[in-house]
């Protein structure tokens, strides 16, 4: 039976899966729009209540003077480094080699703005202190992801973010956030979004992450900054002449979500420990520090397509459509936790991973 379909079939067919918000589809656009009254005005070219109102919200929420809504965060974190660049007079900003900018932008940075990057640290570990103090050129401009997405999600110690902050701001150096995921690391750091955002010249937030909104991004920092970051938005062509489906999604989906970063955080935890409980699984990092993790199992491939392939087939829960490969004998997937998880059946779950543990020996 499960022989006969493909492996991202057999995900698709399950009734639950562990990651994520739900299906993206038009349903996700559909329910914002039961709550709004037809007869309120659209945004026009970045002006009117409905974007002003979102961007006063979000600056507030931040505690930065002012924000700017984007209709993405690649847009908004290149003309964010373009702008402390020209400030500076300095074409090279510094971030990690696994940083957005780097692997999936296809060189925008470089080939729109032409600014030069170092990559800081290394892949498999975070930037620290003594990263930033060895920088051996000048560079206008650091970029910090909160938290490193593709090493699993993980964060420095909070000390740490607070010593490289004192010592870009005592060397003249800005310090940018890319905070797409910044609302599902306040649980691990317990401190308050404006509190980690004090020690950033600016920063980006998504809104179709954990928050799982349509897409949008909102850029924030002092007035002058933002004001520029208008500038560079309307030459980017993001002044859509109506926003207001992705600013209605954000603001609708962060008032719904924003209060259960907590439980996702904690149903992570949960869920990683079972996975590490089986033989040949390592999640990183270990414990996870937000809401993500990364899954690490050591099995050829088509066998362990087959055995999970299996496990959807005979519990209805799905745990990844992907598999990508690490190493020779090592595929990884990641894991990203929200509403779906608490409507997985306790005793689902755990026949899910007695199954896993018996046939990954």
């Amino acid at each position: 039976m499960t022989e006969s379909i493909s492996f991202v079939e057999s995900f698709k067919q399950t009734q639950y899966q562990v990651a994520g918000n739900g299906k993206r589809n038009m349903q996700v656009l559909k329910e914002v729009f039961e709550q709004v009254d037809g007869q309120q005005e659209s945004d026009i070219y970045g002006n009117g209540q409905i974007i002003e109102s979102f961007q006063e919200k979000m600056a507030t929420y931040l505690g930065k003077e002012s924000a700017v809504f984007f209709p993405s965060g690649t847009m908004a974190q290149q003309i964010a480094l373009r702008i402390w660049c020209d400030e500076k007079g300095v074409k090279k900003v510094a971030y990690h080699p696994l940083s957005h900018l780097e692997i999936h932008e296809e060189d925008g940075l470089k080939e729109l703005h032409h600014i030069d990057t170092v990559l800081l640290g290394d892949e498999a570990g975070l930037i620290g202190l003594e990263d930033v103090l060895n920088l051996d050129q000048e560079i206008a401009c650091l970029l910090l992801e909160l938290p490193q997405r593709e090493i699993g999600g993980q964060l420095p110690d909070y000390k740490t973010i607070v010593e490289i902050s004192e010592y870009c701001k005592a060397n003249g150096i800005r310090l940018h956030l890319d905070g797409a995921r910044l609302f599902e690391i306040l649980p691990h750091y317990q401190k308050s979004a404006a509190e980690i955002c004090g020690l950033f010249d600016s920063v980006y937030i998504s809104f179709y992450k954990g928050i799982g909104g349509l897409a949008g991004a909102i850029l924030a920092g002092d007035k002058e900054f933002t004001q520029q970051s208008k500038v560079w938005k309307r030459r980017h062509g993001g002044d859509l002449i109506s926003l207001y489906p992705y600013i209605l999604s954000s603001n609708y989906y962060f008032e719904k979500r924003i209060s259960k970063m907590e439980l996702y955080y904690e149903n992570a935890i949960e869920l990683a420990m079972l996975f590490n409980s089986c033989p040949s699984i390592q999640t990183k990092p270990t414990v996870p520090v937000s809401n993500m993790f990364h899954v690490h199992i050591s099995q050829p491939k088509e066998q362990l397509e087959a055995v999970l392939k299996e496990v959807y087939y005979k519990t209805g829960v799905g745990l990844t459509s992907y598999l990508k490969e690490t190493n020779q004998s090592t595929y990884s997937f990641e894991v990203s936790i929200g509403d779906q998880y608490n409507s997985i059946p306790k005793d689902k779950l755990d026949e899910v991973f007695q199954l896993l543990k018996v046939k990954l020996k």
